[in-house]
């Protein structure tokens, strides 16, 4: 990816695991009183004895106090003792808008149990405004800052299931208007690579750019830079990495600039610090953008798998440390802004098993204006953004994680009202195959439809002259029309194959809307072209959380260690 290499070295400061170990900066706890005379100043009674019963009870106390303060901060509890650590937390978190770029993509209605899957963008940034920054990765960067890591985070409705998925950073994407929050700055629409996003409008307007080429609504974002990394490495004490020969990460004759400066002997290592972000931007060592991507997944992996081993809530001093730093280490949207909102979503991460968990690269091809350098998306990354807008699980080896939503019509009918006659329910059908604005549609695919409908009996089913371009495809109904609506429109949805788990109740909706997507450009049966759970394109270079490995070093990198 480039860069002028690292100068220095981080220091974290020292660390001490006891219980005294509460950031310097943090608000102390005020002392409780005593009752006169029952220690203290004053007249003391008792011997030596009873006088050192008394200090081991004190010391007992002081251990039971800290440990109950810090299982109160780490449930992120707001009562007693625990308030002034929890506004402490709460000081040290940066936050920012959500979005801030234009986007049509629109947040999906609850399932029929009332679960909703989360999506979440995880962004890693170059940026080198702090001095920590510019001693990890060089000068500051004058084209300010962009995303080198971009990863989507979804978490299946049901919990059961998680999956990730990274878009390499020199994709050639559209990227929308966007305005900086802070600045106020408008940006133009632009064809680009998709990391020069987060330099036009923040992580929202990565954010924005991301929900338009993959159709899949985006709940929140975390971004962590440079020192953050390095930061989060040490804490946990390393992560454990893998390969297969000695790398050596550097200039080259054929490539004369760059390299992470990541040097390492074949094998398992143990990393933290600079080496930590070596790794993690390590690309022509790896062979490409894909295998960075992969090496990226091997750590995230082996840093979850080091975090379940560390019994943290048994050694409080760890856990403040812990806690304290990854506040201060990301930044996040703002409605996920506070220390509890994000204990919250740590916990809900932390139930998903690590042989559930699926990491992968977004499908790409060369871009032909620039094949040595750019991506565009591979036509088999359509099949990845409809597993995740579908909540379809996906696993390595094309195995399901767990039992996939249903994606053909039900054969029991609903509970609830039974739906009227086809021939009274009035449907509209809207052609959204272009997928984004700047996409192309099908020529009459919702005529196509409608006919389609005509023919089951839904005699009232008309096109929409107007188009709305959609990623995926969608049926809401009219909230207003409650039970009896919900029957009438899955009724329409048996006609066209759409899965029960995709009828949503809309507020604006005046009629049963069909909104066909780009991801139904043919056929009349929607759920024949739905992916099946565990159907992970080849290309996608899959691996289960499970998974270990050893990362392959490209030959010129090797070097006898």
């Amino acid at each position: 990816m480039g860069g002028t290499g690292y100068g220095g070295t981080y220091d974290p400061g020292p660390y001490r695991e006891d219980a005294a170990s509460v950031p310097p900066d943090a608000p102390s706890v005020p002392a409780q009183r005593r009752p006169e005379g029952t220690g203290g100043g004053g007249h003391r009674r008792g011997g030596p004895r009873r006088k050192q019963g008394r200090r081991q009870a004190s010391r007992g106390r002081r251990f039971l106090k800290w440990t109950a303060i810090a299982t109160a901060v780490g449930v992120l509890g707001t009562a007693g003792a625990a308030y002034g650590y929890y506004e402490y937390l709460a000081s040290k978190i940066r936050k920012g808008e959500r979005v801030s770029g234009k986007t049509n993509v629109a947040k999906p209605k609850a399932d029929a149990q009332g679960d909703t899957a989360m999506n979440i963008l995880i962004l890693g940034s170059d940026t080198r405004n702090s001095p920590a920054d510019v001693k990890l990765a060089g000068a500051a960067d004058s084209q300010g800052a962009r995303a080198d890591v971009i990863m989507i985070a979804h978490l299946s409705a049901d919990r059961s299931n998680m999956s990730v998925v990274s878009i390499p950073r020199d994709t050639r994407v559209d990227i929308p208007e966007c305005t900086d929050p802070k600045t106020k700055q408008v940006y133009a629409p632009t064809n680009n690579i998709i990391n020069a996003s987060l330099g036009r409008g923040g992580p929202g307007c990565t954010l924005a750019t991301v929900q338009n080429l993959t159709g899949v609504y985006i709940d929140h974002w975390l971004m962590i830079d440079f020192a953050g990394v390095v930061k989060m490495a040490d804490v946990v004490g390393g992560v454990e990495v893998c390969v297969k020969n000695s790398v050596w990460d550097r200039p080259t004759a054929y490539i004369k600039h760059g390299g992470s400066g990541l040097k390492l002997t074949a094998g398992t290592h143990v990393i933290k610090d600079q080496q930590a972000l070596q790794w993690l931007r390590t690309r022509d060592a790896f062979g490409s953008d894909a295998g960075r991507a992969k090496a990226q997944h091997m750590y995230m992996s082996s840093l979850i798998r080091t975090l379940r081993t560390q019994n943290l809530f048994g050694n409080p001093a760890r856990l403040n440390h812990i806690a304290t730093t990854a506040m201060s280490a990301f930044e996040v949207s703002d409605e996920i802004g506070t220390p509890k909102k994000l204990y919250d979503l740590g916990m809900q991460l932390k139930t998903v098993p690590s042989d559930r968990i699926t990491m992968l690269t977004m499908p790409h091809m060369a871009d032909p204006q620039a094949p040595n350098a750019h991506y565009l998306p591979a036509p088999e990354a359509a099949t990845i953004w409809s597993l995740l807008r579908n909540d379809v699980a996906m696993k390595a080896n094309g195995t399901a994680t767990t039992t996939a939503p249903t994606t053909t019509a039900p054969t029991t009918a609903p509970a609830g009202p039974p739906a009227r006659a086809a021939s009274v329910i009035p449907v509209t059908v809207v052609n959204g195959t272009a997928g984004t604005d700047t996409g192309v549609a099908t020529p009459g695919r919702a005529g196509g439809i409608a006919q389609t409908l005509h023919t089951a009996g839904f005699t009232q089913a008309t096109a929409s002259k107007q188009a709305a371009p959609s990623q995926g495809t969608t049926l809401v109904y009219p909230a207003t029309r409650g039970a009896q609506g919900k029957s009438d429109a899955i009724a329409v949805a048996k006609a066209l194959g759409i899965p029960v788990t995709g009828v949503k109740a809309s507020t604006t909706a005046q009629a049963i809307t069909v909104t066909i997507g780009a991801d139904w450009k043919t056929g009349t049966d929607y759920g024949a072209t739905l992916p099946k759970a565990g159907t992970v394109p080849d290309n996608a270079d899959a691996m289960n959380g499970n998974d270990k490995g050893c990362m392959d070093v490209e030959p010129i990198y090797r070097w006898d260690g």
